[in-house]
C-alpha cells in the first residue's frame, strides 16, 4: 500500500480539504484529488464524501483512519531506526491535555517548540474533561493520577501534590482550621464528583475530608475555574500545586492545614497506547515536555 497516499488521506481527513493537504505535501490539486481516488479504488471503498461545498469521512473513511495513522506511524518508526527521517518530526500530532494545566505550563514554551520543528504540526485538544485518548485516535495524552489502564504506556512528567487553599479574606472572615475536624461547616469548592479527598500529615497521619461535611454552594470541573472562585474568597479548595504556586508566592493564596497533603500520589503522565508505536514525533515532544517541565518544574520552587 503506498504510504505516500495513505499521509495524504490522513491529512484530508484531518484538514477536510485535500487540496490543502497535497498542499502540504507539494502535490498540485489535481494530482492530489487522483492519488486519493487511486488509493480508494485500490481498497474498494470511498473514503471521503466530495460535494463542490465541502469534503467530510465516509462512514468506511472514519473506520479507516485509525489503521492509516497506525501504518504510518510504523513505517516513520522503522525510517527513523534505520536513519530514514531527517530529524525524526513530520506530520500532525495529536496531543491532549487538561486546559488548565496548558494554559498555564505548555502555552508557553510552545513558540520553541514550533520553532525547533517546524515540520510538525500540533492539533491540541484542550479539557479539563477527559478524552478517551484510543477512541479518539490520540497520539499522545497528559493525565494526572496513578498509571492503572493497561491499555496505556506512559512517562512520568512530574509529581503532582495537591494541597488545600483558600484566600486570605475568605480565612480573616471565617477563621482558619488547625486540624481536619475544623474543617466541618467551611465553605468548599468541590470538583462535581464530591469525592472523598484523603489527606496525610508530614508525621504519616491520615484523615479523610468528605465534602458533604461542608457547605458545598459551588461546584465546578474546570481548574481554572476553582482557582479564581478561590481568589475570589468563596471558599477552600484542593488544587494541584503546579496551579496555585505563583499565587501562594504573591500572597493572594494561603495553603490551609499547610502540613497536610492530598494522599492520592498523583503524578503528571504523558500516556500513549500501547498498541502504538512511539514514533519519532511524539518521542520528540515527550522529551521536549520532560526537559522544559519534568523533574523538578518551576512550580515546586514557587
Amino acid at each position: 500500500m503506498d504510504t505516500d497516499a495513505l499521509r495524504l488521506f490522513v491529512l484530508a481527513a484531518e484538514q477536510l480539504n485535500i487540496s490543502a493537504a497535497g498542499r502540504r505535501l507539494g502535490l498540485a490539486p489535481a494530482v492530489a484529488s487522483a492519488r486519493l481516488a487511486k488509493l480508494e479504488t485500490e481498497l474498494g471503498v470511498e473514503l471521503l464524501k466530495r460535494t463542490t461545498r465541502k469534503v467530510s469521512l465516509s462512514l468506511e473513511g472514519s473506520d479507516f483512519l485509525p489503521y492509516a495513522r497506525e501504518i504510518l506511524a510504523q513505517s516513520d518508526a522503522a525510517l527513523a531506526a534505520l536513519g530514514g527521517v531527517k530529524g525524526g518530526a513530520t506530520g500532525t500530532l495529536r496531543f491532549a491535555a487538561p486546559s488548565s494545566f496548558a494554559q498555564l505550563h505548555i502555552m508557553p514554551i510552545l513558540p520553541e517548540f514550533c520553532a525547533s520543528y517546524p515540520g510538525l504540526s500540533l492539533d491540541l485538544r484542550l479539557s479539563d474533561t477527559r478524552f478517551d485518548t484510543i477512541e479518539g485516535s490520540f497520539d499522545l495524552a497528559l493525565r494526572s493520577g496513578p498509571l492503572t489502564d493497561s491499555s496505556m504506556k506512559g512517562r512520568k512528567l512530574s509529581d503532582d501534590p495537591r494541597f488545600l487553599v483558600a484566600s486570605p479574606s475568605y480565612l480573616e472572615q471565617r477563621g482558619t482550621p488547625r486540624v481536619p475536624a475544623e474543617l466541618a461547616g467551611h465553605d468548599y469548592i468541590s470538583w462535581s464528583s464530591l469525592a472523598q479527598r484523603h489527606f496525610i500529615h508530614r508525621d504519616g497521619t491520615t484523615a479523610t475530608i468528605t465534602p458533604q461535611d461542608m457547605r458545598c454552594q459551588l461546584i465546578l470541573d474546570d481548574g481554572d475555574a476553582q482557582r479564581e472562585a478561590t481568589l475570589a474568597g468563596l471558599g477552600i479548595s484542593t488544587n494541584s500545586l503546579w496551579s496555585v504556586a505563583h499565587e501562594i508566592k504573591r500572597g493572594r493564596l494561603v495553603r490551609v492545614l499547610p502540613e497536610w497533603r492530598s494522599n492520592d500520589h498523583s503524578v503528571l503522565w504523558l500516556l500513549y497506547p500501547r498498541s502504538n508505536v512511539l514514533t519519532p514525533k511524539t518521542r520528540i515532544f515527550i522529551d521536549f515536555l520532560i526537559e522544559k517541565l519534568g523533574n523538578r518544574p518551576e512550580w515546586f520552587n514557587d
